[in-house]
């Protein structure tokens, strides 16, 4: 891949920065009550645009797509089991541990192996696999749908945790719809410039997104357009590997949310 001179990130590099990005973010969600001030959010604000990038460039390069997929499934049981036990001994004031990244990247993964395997299936003309492309596309948007509507209803609420416990639902995510910001940045995988563009429009969508908009707001209670600094780690990626972080990640993530959940608890 041909880079240029001012592309001085490789994978591991933008890997790295947003676990240490996520860390401080997390910081400040487990220990606002401790006096940690609201702009250490800000940090946060760009990490999930630039695991959704990441995201794309892992589905893209793996030798085994739906061992990715597992992964990331696995992930996300493993996550919010793990939340509902820690919260059986810890609590946290009025904060619910309900982390988990995983959901967002699962289905936005699982949106891209979609629309994949329709692409590949319309070539081959090939029905059945473009029928498990649009599945693996519309499943997640119909059981988000159904959770909705046991949502709404409190004698079905409970039946509607139940499912978002072991199937990933666009609801119950943490980016909301707006993990499709995975999706676009798939289909302009090979455009960077339209990817940074991506990651404008959603920044604006954002910060208008609130009710009750304010200017104020835009640094205190709405800082979600922060994830607009997404783009510098991105322009500045040049394609390349780097060193291998394998599974890191996948343990990482849930172990530094609980220990830092438990230390609060202990501090708080």
């Amino acid at each position: 891949m041909q880079t240029k001179s001012h592309q001085i990130l490789n994978n591991f590099d933008i890997k790295i920065l947003g676990i240490l990005l996520m860390f401080v973010d997390h910081i400040h969600q487990m220990f606002a009550g401790a006096g940690v001030p609201d702009w250490v959010d800000w940090f946060g604000r760009p990490v999930a645009t630039i695991f959704f990038f990441m995201a794309v460039e892992g589905f893209t390069h793996t030798r085994n797509q739906k061992r990715y997929l597992t992964q990331l499934l696995i992930g996300f049981w493993v996550m919010n089991f793990g939340d509902r036990l820690v919260q059986q001994f810890f609590t946290v004031g009025d904060i619910a541990l309900s982390n988990n990244i995983f959901t967002d990247l699962f289905i936005a993964v699982l949106a891209m192996y979609g629309i994949q395997e329709v692409t590949a299936g319309r070539r081959a003309h090939n029905a059945n696999q473009m029928v498990i492309g649009i599945l693996a596309i519309i499943v997640p948007i119909m059981m988000s749908v159904l959770v909705i509507l046991l949502l709404v209803n409190p004698k079905t609420a409970m039946l509607a945790a139940n499912i978002g416990m072991v199937i990933p639902t666009i609801t119950l995510a943490e980016n909301s719809i707006f993990l499709y910001i995975g999706v676009f940045f798939y289909l302009f995988r090979n455009n960077r410039l339209l990817q940074c563009l991506t990651i404008i429009v959603f920044a604006v969508i954002n910060a208008g997104a609130n009710s009750g908009f304010t200017f104020t707001g835009l640094l205190t209670t709405n800082t979600q357009w922060m994830m607009i600094f997404a783009i510098i780690p991105i322009l500045l990626y040049n394609g390349q590997k780097g060193r291998s972080m394998k599974s890191f990640f996948y343990f990482f993530y849930p172990i530094h949310i609980w220990l830092l959940y438990i230390l609060a608890s202990f501090l708080i």
